[in-house]
């Protein structure tokens, strides 16, 4: 979409287009729809979809995408997810946390990851969907294939083994359970289906019964947990959906847990790069997302050089040469130009749906805008980087819905911008602590000299 040009909003049907502005105006990522709000990201068009290709025809890849807060970090990833459920691949988005998620606890990333996954027809979790889609998918199979009534569920049992014949290898616990969970379907045995599949999803505490009826011990651990995504690839494929995109969100909190914890997470993320090179996981879209200090400082990435040296890529060139087939992508960030772009696509999506759409149009104009968008950045030390978020929330919530709404109501004359602590988050009040950097002077004349 070039920038200036009205986005096309005839792709989000009202019920998302009102989902969309929901989010903006709580100060949050919309979850869909992000398509018309994408700014400064076709450049990164053509490789991603490449990459889509390559996972849809059965390959793997790995990606780090790196960015300040605000840079829109989490806005690509979801806009990455839009385009892969477009090829029917399947999506889970996991934050990274010390005490919820830590990284060297795999078993934690998968249970997160199967409560999280979605596809672009189930929400999430969309795991149990998915089993019971494959097992349909087993069952269209043997009866194409000729079996009788009487012997489908024999069939299907011989399909499965067929199916799930490599992961076996590695995780045989995953084929078994799944086993079980038919049997316990084909019975009626809906609490034990229940457990099964709550087992094979990573939940811990599963009960006695339901694991000796699996065949089954224990929970599952960090080496499991690697096999049991196997499997999860190969129940994906079969069901219809070539994929998985996993993003693992704000790896850059590694950098503040305890030192062993991190030097453990950090290898463990240099096993799943070299899984994912090695060919383990077929179908796999593996992305972290990482602020530049976690890349480059003393804390992150350079704490582990063999994983240090399988991220290195040269930022040393205009980010306008960037290669967006590296291993790493920077996000370049807002400056007020495409800050104000956004928001005039903001202010389309909202007027198409509006009760107004002249009189926003007319009243929140390009000029006004830009205004806002100086205002807000400015009430934060001029970072402009920090401020999407709260200048589309101040859009959206104070503006906008306002000129709905009133018929008088003119935010020239009637609205002057306030940012309360409440509503900021730690980086925003660290911003707007600061004063703003002074413009700088456009000639000789304009510099101020002491005398």
């Amino acid at each position: 979409m070039t920038p200036g040009r009205t986005p096309d909003l005839s792709t989000l049907s009202p019920a998302r287009r009102r989902r969309v502005i929901d989010a903006l105006r709580r100060g949050a990522v919309p979850e869909s729809g992000l398509g018309v709000l994408a700014v400064g990201l076709s450049r990164f068009e053509a490789a991603v979809d490449a990459e889509l290709d390559a996972i849809a025809a059965g390959g793997a890849v790995f990606k780090a995408v790196r960015g300040e807060y605000g840079s829109g970090k989490t806005f690509f990833t979801r806009w990455l997810g839009e385009r892969a459920k477009l090829r029917n691949i399947a999506v889970a988005e996991v934050q990274v946390s010390e005490n919820e998620t830590p990284l060297h606890k795999l078993e934690t990333v998968y249970r997160r990851l199967t409560e999280r996954i979605s596809t672009s027809s189930f929400p999430p979790s969309a795991f149990r969907p998915l089993i019971d889609a494959w097992f349909y998918a087993l069952e269209e199979d043997v009866i194409a294939a000729g079996s009788g009534e009487e012997d489908i569920a024999t069939a299907v049992g011989r399909l499965l083994a067929e199916r799930l014949t490599e992961v076996s290898r590695t995780a045989p616990m995953f084929a078994s359970a799944l086993r079980s969970y038919h049997r316990a379907q084909e019975a009626g045995d809906e609490g034990t289906a229940e457990a099964v599949v709550a087992w094979l999803g990573g939940q811990p505490h599963v009960a006695a019964a339901a694991r000796r009826s699996a065949g089954v011990r224990g929970d599952l651990d960090h080496f499991g947990a690697l096999g049991f995504l196997q499997g999860l690839l190969t129940v994906l494929r079969d069901s219809g959906h070539p994929g998985l995109l996993l993003v693992l969100d704000e790896v850059e909190t590694l950098q503040r847990v305890r030192s062993d914890a991190r030097d453990k997470a950090l290898n463990s993320l240099r096993q799943l790069i070299d899984e994912v090179h090695a060919g383990r996981f077929p179908g796999l879209y593996l992305l972290i997302t990482g602020t530049p200090a976690f890349y480059e400082g003393p804390q992150g990435v350079q704490r582990l050089a063999p994983l240090a040296g399988r991220l290195a890529t040269d930022f040393s060139t205009d980010a306008r040469f960037d290669n967006p087939r590296a291993v790493q992508l920077r996000l370049p960030g807002f400056a007020v130009g495409s800050l104000t772009e956004l928001g005039t696509r903001v202010r389309e999506l909202y007027a198409s749906g509006a009760d107004a759409p002249e009189r926003i149009r007319a009243v929140v104009d390009d000029t006004y805008v830009t205004c806002l968008a100086h205002a807000v950045s400015g009430s934060l030390g001029g970072k402009v980087g920090v401020a999407p978020r709260l200048f589309l929330k101040k859009l959206v919530g104070d503006v906008l819905d306002r000129v709905d709404q009133y018929e008088d109501f003119d935010p020239r004359e009637h609205y002057a911008l306030t940012l309360s602590p409440a509503e900021l988050t730690e980086t925003e009040r660290n911003a707007a602590a600061r004063p703003a950097s002074p413009a700088p002077a456009e000639s000789a004349d304009d510099v101020e000299l002491d005398v």
